[in-house]
């Protein structure tokens, strides 16, 4: 272990920190060397988003101590950008393990500092504090949340005045406060407690009453109220806001799975509270069959992500992927607007370097805009503001299980995607078709276009060099043929470079500033490779792209390109 680390780890025994972290760091000096180096070896990183990261005593971890100083951090920031009194921090937190302790911890921070706050009482989603911020005109939000991570995780998401969260150059300027901010001696101790409002369900209600008016089909559901639905939360903030979400749409036959109902941070029922994996839902898929459920769902411990399965041509529930989600509810609003006479003309559609291009085709076909950002809807949020005034946002959406529609909030919102889902059903079944038709129609009219993604998770300072490693070596030693396939192109969006393989002929991607690299091959597939932003993990993308005619194809054309995606996976992950 460098002595610089073990420096920094005795500096935990001073009087600064209390008794049970000193004593936690004491039993790993004594017991764990490789533990208390990946605890200490860096600080934890507030990186463009906030914090997240593995709870425990260290300066590479989520503890009150690393919130307190990234709070410090922000403050002083809103302290220099914005002059008088007129300041002002939501901050919500999810059901994890010390969210509640680290989101007192952080209001407590900033009305030391002369910052107003509002605080929710109880856990809320994500996509409540998104609408906070906005609604109390705030300078900034925080919510105390790591998402879809495992149970040791926790996490800080930082959001400025537009709702969205922070982007350039706002978050260049937080994250060099945040880096003065050296010690708990730094931060300022609380002196006003008059400046933490408490907010309770008050904002429940107008939240939902707004993303209630993006219901283009009410009558729909009118006509299938008796639909079952099921929904699992699994432990999490879903629970809070989604049945009454679902009853005030007009939906009556809602079942939750009692066994996830209760919030709670060790998620006792699942391995990782993620619906983008199956075993997360294994229970709620269970009670959908027992129920006759024509669509399940379940979202992630912050309700800012959506899974979903519903009956495919066997009658058999089916989950699909974030691409599919995306897609299909992009189709749904387009045609519902368009046959309402109500697409705005100047209306634009979003997805990310990782979403599937399907999203393009669909706009393009309702002659509207689709932009494409880097992955991550903060992103989505920034275009939304950029184009205030020239353009009206109508969704947008990515392929990990988030969509977003409307603007209300201002980050992708499982509540509202949820309700729409349901909505879907609804609309497909009162014309006497189904979700699944619908999906396989959408397929017909624009491309089938299929997708799947492999993650590698690698741990702690070994696997964040591998991961580093595995990026380098595909920029050094770019692969020419994949499973058998030329590749054409490479895209690099850190050097912000496209690749044309044959002629090295290179051109801007128009997007800089992400480690993400694209392989474009000569059969039309496409390869990415993207370590994850919020998790130890690299992932790699795979999709392609066919025509059907229809239902009587479709099932013949998913087998051959599930066998091709095979042969990529095989070739690039594991070749």
């Amino acid at each position: 272990m460098e002595a610089k680390t073990l420096a920094k780890a005795k500096e935990w025994l001073g009087p600064e920190f209390d008794e049970t972290t000193r004593k936690e760091v004491q039993h790993l000096m004594d017991n764990d060397p490789k533990e208390l180096e990946d605890a200490f070896y860096i600080d934890l990183e507030f990186g463009t988003g906030g914090l997240r990261g593995l709870m425990g005593p260290g300066t590479n971890r989520m503890n009150k101590y690393t919130v307190s100083m990234a709070t410090q951090g922000l403050a002083n920031y809103i302290n220099k950008e914005v002059s008088g009194k007129n300041k002002s921090v939501a901050i919500a937190h999810d059901c994890r393990n010390n969210s509640h302790i680290f989101a007192r911890r952080a209001a407590e921070v900033l009305a030391a500092n002369g910052i107003k706050v509002y605080l929710f009482r109880e856990l809320r989603p994500t996509p409540l504090l998104s609408f906070a911020v906005r609604h109390f005109g705030c300078t900034s939000g925080i919510v105390v949340t790591a998402s879809h991570n495992p149970k040791e995780y926790n996490g800080y998401k930082v959001y400025w005045n537009d709702g969205g969260q922070i982007v350039p150059p706002h978050d260049k300027f937080i994250i060099e406060e945040v880096r003065k901010v050296q010690s708990p001696k730094d931060v300022a101790r609380l002196d006003n407690a008059d400046l933490i409002e408490i907010i309770g369900s008050e904002l429940d209600e107008l939240f939902l009453n707004t993303i209630l008016k993006e219901s283009v089909h009410p009558e729909a559901v009118k006509a299938q109220s008796d639909m079952p639905i099921v929904f699992t939360n699994l432990h999490g903030t879903g629970g809070t806001l989604m049945q009454p979400f679902l009853k005030k749409m007009g939906f009556k036959n809602v079942h939750s799975v009692a066994s996830q109902d209760k919030p709670d941070g060790n998620f006792p029922t699942v391995i990782s509270p993620n619906p983008e994996e199956r075993a997360a839902l294994d229970e709620a898929l269970k009670l959908g069959e027992e129920m006759g459920a024509e669509i399940v769902l379940g979202t992630d411990p912050d309700a800012d992500r959506v899974g979903i399965a519903v009956r495919n041509f066997e009658g058999k529930l089916e989950l699909l992927n974030g691409n599919q989600t995306a897609t299909i509810l992009t189709y749904y609003l387009l045609e519902s607007l368009k046959e309402k006479g109500e697409l705005p003309a100047n209306g634009f559609v979003c997805g990310t370097i990782v979403t599937t291009e399907l999203m393009d085709k669909i706009a393009a076909h309702y002659g509207v805009n689709c932009h494409t950002t880097l992955t991550g809807f903060k992103w989505i949020a920034e275009k939304i503001r950029n184009l205030e005034g020239q353009e009206k946002f109508i969704c947008g959406g990515e392929e990990s299980y988030g969509f977003m529609i409307g603007d209300a909030a201002r980050d992708k919102d499982a509540i509202v995607t949820s309700g729409l889902l349901c909505e879907v059903a609804a609309y497909a079944k009162s014309k006497g078709s189904s979700f699944y038709e619908m999906l396989v129609e959408m397929y017909a009219k624009f491309g089938f276009y299929h997708e799947a993604l492999v993650s590698a998770t690698k741990k702690g300072k070994d696997g964040a060099a591998e991961i580093k490693a595995m990026m380098e070596a595909y920029r050094i030693n770019t692969p020419t043929k994949l499973a058998g396939s030329e590749v054409l192109e490479m895209r690099d969006y850190k050097t912000g470079e496209i690749k044309n393989m044959r002629t090295g002929e290179r051109r801007p991607t128009g997007i800089p500033g992400s480690d993400v690299i694209q392989f474009y091959l000569a059969d039309g597939s496409k390869v990415t490779a993207r370590p994850s932003g919020t998790e130890p993990k690299i992932k790699f993308y795979f999709s392609l792209s066919t025509k059907i005619s229809g239902r009587q194809d479709f099932e013949e054309k998913k087998k051959t390109m599930e066998k091709r995606i095979g042969e990529l996976k095989e070739a690039f992950v594991n070749g």
